[in-house]
């Protein structure tokens, strides 16, 4: 059964900033390509960190809402764990609004 997410990610483009569109593009093509339907891609554009604990002092955000099988967002994780241009990634659920009880 297919669900409902939003996942934020992190990008590393720290070096080649104009390539954000790039590597954007890239990452949708392996979201479809592993079985996801993208329905939202939302550029959330660079942004410093308030506080800087690894490499990076900033990233560019970027948001997808997508459908997809458990199995296939545990394949997108582990897949982009391994990418350079992915500095940090978080998911989660959607739910689906219940209806307005009737007055």
């Amino acid at each position: 059964m297919k669900y409902r997410y939003e996942g934020l990610l992190v990008l590393n483009v720290k070096g080649h900033e104009d390539s954000a569109k790039e590597v954007i593009e890239k990452l949708e093509r392996e979201f479809r390509k592993e079985g996801a339907e993208v329905e939202q891609v939302q550029r959330l554009e660079r942004r410093h960190f308030s506080y800087v604990a690894g490499p990076l002092e900033s990233g560019y955000y970027v948001n997808f809402v997508f459908h997809a099988e458990p199995a296939v967002l545990q394949k997108l994780k582990a897949h982009l764990d391994l990418s350079e241009d992915v500095y940090r990634q978080h998911y989660q659920r959607l739910r689906a609004k219940k209806p307005a009880k009737a007055a």
